[in-house]
């Protein structure tokens, strides 16, 4: 279903009783126009042909008269009244796209170059530009052959998911085949972490028909068939409930894929009974008064006075607004607009509200400058920004604070006890890894080079004195030592495959894997 579909079955009236406005104004312009729309008597004592000649206007029920602006102009306006909806108010503090896991089959058969400058390059150069569309989107990636295995959990940087994507190739996967069922298993466990709707994107150029039937439980698949135009496939025949999208040279694949992303969550929000309904009568307003402006013309009721009275009524500092937009929204409404289109960091600017501002500031990634403004605010989700921008600039200490301080302010805070525990989590981690490092150096988690401080105390603070050795001896330098890593990720990616493969294949025996 499209999204117009779903706006279509979502449309109602938040105020219905305003309808029946439209009633004397119905009334109201058949009387005023049936009046207007009178032919005159007939004149005795003049050849009909002159009457014609010498009558001014000629049949003028085929005119558009005054009461048709001014009748159209109110009908739109109780319309607005009775306020048109068909979306919810979206939550501020849930993602607004939907959770996705991209399943790519990485095979000998992807390599084909019917598909310029192969299947598999073009499926990877899809990916990045669903990527570049979902910008700020919760997105997995998965490879399946043989076997199924995760390339990267749940991420909202697309720039982690990059490099893991470019070293996939048919070697590094440890067995050779076509199971898409086990890339359903794989990507069903990682969205059911997620909140929210979630979907499961594969892209391949061939299903065996023996999946068919588990792509079609997932209940929320889609299919992007890398084939030539004109080629087709036994297993993607058999999908009957999961669309196939076929490739195309340009995006319209992609901006099809995210349109249906934006459906799925358009309609969890729609079944979200704790949103309120978004209001869209201010929009017929608009119409109504370009009408109204029919009615300073010559002949039409009102006159040029009452445009210069409402010029009069308009505020003096209206005319040193410094855009159009100053005109007709406050800075909050522009701030809002700006979030809704994904703009975080204008609506940073824009907003005034220090909570808005600051939600805005942690969505852009000035994480920094967004603690320093939610400071202000002493409420629970105010706390919780916080701690959510302390953690993504790897504050875990602060961030711990900071959740405590929105479970103390708001104990039911479900979303703050959460993170308080997976930060907590982090911080223990630090410390053991403290405690157990022979030289007490500082050391962070994963590939970033992140300082910790040690305020528990725990781990030792251990000084090394360096001794002075002879060329060739001794210690690497920095660019000796980073030339004897290999950063190569499809290296990395075989090796980490194939000990999961190894493991399941002893867990498959009844053998605890090593």
């Amino acid at each position: 279903m499209t999204g117009f579909d779903l706006a279509l079955e979502a449309f109602h009236f938040l105020r219905p009783l305003w309808l029946l406005a439209l009633l004397p104004i119905a009334a109201l312009w058949w009387s005023v126009r049936r009046g207007a729309t009178r032919r005159p008597p007939v004149r005795t004592g003049i050849a009909p042909h002159l009457g014609a000649a010498l009558t001014v206007g000629g049949d003028s029920r085929l005119r558009i008269l005054p009461i048709d602006g001014a009748a159209l102009a109110m009908a739109l306006l109780c319309l607005g009244a009775a306020g048109p909806t068909w979306s919810r108010q979206p939550d501020p503090f849930v993602a607004q796209s939907a959770a996705l896991v991209v399943a790519l089959k990485v095979t000998p058969s992807m390599e084909a170059a019917d598909i310029a400058p192969s299947r598999l390059e073009r499926a990877k150069q899809k990916i990045r530009d669903l990527l570049d569309l979902r910008s700020g989107a919760r997105t997995a990636l998965v490879a399946y052959a043989g076997s199924a295995h995760g390339v990267v959990p749940m991420t909202e940087d697309p720039g982690v998911m990059l490099p893991y994507l470019e070293g996939l190739a048919p070697e590094v996967m440890p067995e050779e085949g076509n199971r898409a069922a086990s890339a359903v298993t794989l990507a069903q466990g990682l969205l059911a972490g997620e909140e929210g709707p979630g979907a499961v994107l594969f892209v391949a150029d061939a299903l065996d028909p023996a999946d068919a039937a588990s792509l079609e439980a997932a209940g929320s698949a889609i299919m992007l068939a890398m084939l030539p135009a004109g080629q087709g496939d036994a297993g993607f025949d058999r999908l009957s409930a999961v669309p196939v999208l076929p490739v195309t040279p340009d995006q319209a694949d992609v901006v099809r894929i995210d349109r249906m992303l934006d459906a799925a969550q358009a309609r969890a929000a729609l079944e979200n009974s704790e949103l309120p309904w978004r209001d869209r009568g201010a929009w017929l307003a608009w119409p109504a008064a370009l009408l109204t402006l029919l009615w300073f013309r010559r002949g039409w009721t009102m006159r040029w006075v009452v445009l210069a009275a409402l010029a009069l009524c308009l505020p003096a500092h209206r005319a040193q607004a410094d855009g159009i937009a100053d005109w007709f929204f406050t800075p909050d409404q522009q701030g809002r607009l700006a979030f809704e289109r994904n703009d975080f960091s204008a609506a940073a600017e824009a907003f005034i509200d220090p909570l808005w501002r600051g939600y805005a500031l942690y969505r852009s990634g000035q994480y920094e400058a967004a603690v320093e403004v939610l400071a202000r605010v002493e409420t629970a989700d105010a706390a919780f920004i916080k701690g959510m921008a302390h953690m993504k600039s790897r504050g875990y200490r602060d961030g711990v604070r900071a959740f405590e301080t929105a479970l103390a302010r708001d104990p039911d805070h479900a979303a703050a006890a959460e993170n308080l525990a997976v930060a907590k989590e982090i911080v223990d981690y630090v410390e053991r890894v403290r405690e157990q490092s022979d030289t007490g150096e500082e050391q962070g988690i994963g590939a970033d080079e992140v300082v910790f401080d040690n305020e528990s105390g725990r781990g030792a603070e251990t000084e090394i004195e360096a001794t002075e050795e002879g060329p060739g001896e001794g210690m690497l330098t920095a660019e000796a030592w980073m030339n004897t890593v290999d950063t190569r990720t499809g290296d990395f990616l075989r090796s980490r495959f194939l000990l999961e493969s190894l493991a399941a294949a002893g867990e498959a025996q009844g053998e605890a894997p090593e």
